[in-house]
């Protein structure tokens, strides 16, 4: 969102004003309804987490649940901490309190402070960045290549490719081709597919509609939901389009502040006339 958000409807406002809006119907939220959110058996953990950058705090004790297959996007107004959330998990800035857990039962892994190759290798942690994050100069069969950088061996990186070339084939056509005359839906699926040659259990997908046409935001929705529903990733997101990701996610999250300010199952918030009046255009 940019410096002013629009309602239908209405007249502008400012994402200050969005923010003051947010923290005026924020809710006290517990560990345990977030915990009760994904079902009581949670995959992915985040407990009191205090992050940020050098050493400016932006995340003030956040906790998040999500299971396994499960689905939870985060919305907010600019400055939120949104991405900072993803960045955290993933091991790109600096935890200053709090602890991140991958797994289940015995198989529960404290991955606060690992690295990101060791998130992507040991937890299964993929990051799907922003656009822009292809190599353009490089064919889309060596990006994808390049997906498989913490493969022990190039053939399995080259095996991984070819399973997704079977599975996507309008990426298969293209397979020779610089991945610089890949149009917008081409380049995010060959991002998400980039990602998925390390096989991973848990995708943080950061923004997958920006630049988008609407035709292409569909698809890159549709691509998710297959991974999530046939494949079992688990996907926690960011979207800057909340009406969209709303639709997908199983729960969502509403941060103001670097706090979770309201949270609950997607369906719930699309419904919900507070969240929709700043957010979804209602």
């Amino acid at each position: 969102m940019s410096g002013e958000e629009s309602r239908d409807g209405g007249e502008p406002i400012s994402v200050e004003q969005v923010a003051r809006r947010a923290a005026a119907i924020a809710e006290e939220i517990t560990p345990q309804q977030l915990a009760a959110l994904a079902g009581g058996a949670p995959y992915v953990s985040v407990e009191n987490l205090r992050a940020g950058y050098g050493r400016m705090e932006i995340l003030h004790g956040i906790d998040l649940c999500i299971a396994r297959a499960q689905s939870l996007c985060l919305i907010g107004p600019n400055g939120a901490g949104k991405s900072t959330v993803l960045h955290a998990i993933f091991g790109f800035n600096n935890i200053f309190e709090g602890g991140i857990y991958i797994g289940e039962g015995e198989k529960r892994l404290d991955a606060t402070s690992l690295s990101p190759s060791e998130k992507l290798a040991r937890a299964g942690i993929a990051y799907i960045l922003q656009d822009k994050s292809i190599f353009p100069g490089m064919t889309v069969e060596e990006n994808l290549w390049m997906g498989g950088f913490l493969k022990s061996r190039v053939a399995e990186a080259k095996r991984a490719a070819e399973e997704i070339f079977d599975k996507y084939p309008r990426l298969a056509a293209r397979r020779r081709h610089q991945a610089k005359v890949l149009s917008g839906g081409e380049r995010r699926l060959l991002e998400i597919s980039r990602a998925l040659v390390m096989q991973p259990e848990v995708l943080l997908v950061d923004e997958p509609s920006i630049g988008l046409e609407p035709r292409f935001i569909d698809m890159v929705f549709e691509i998710l939901r297959d991974l999530q529903q046939r494949e079992g990733k688990t996907i926690i997101m960011v979207e800057q389009n909340a009406k969209k990701g709303l639709e997908f996610a199983d729960i969502g999250y509403v941060m103001v502040s670097g706090r979770i300010a309201i949270a609950g199952r997607g369906d719930e918030l699309l419904a919900n006339p507070k969240v929709g009046e700043l957010f979804l255009g209602g």
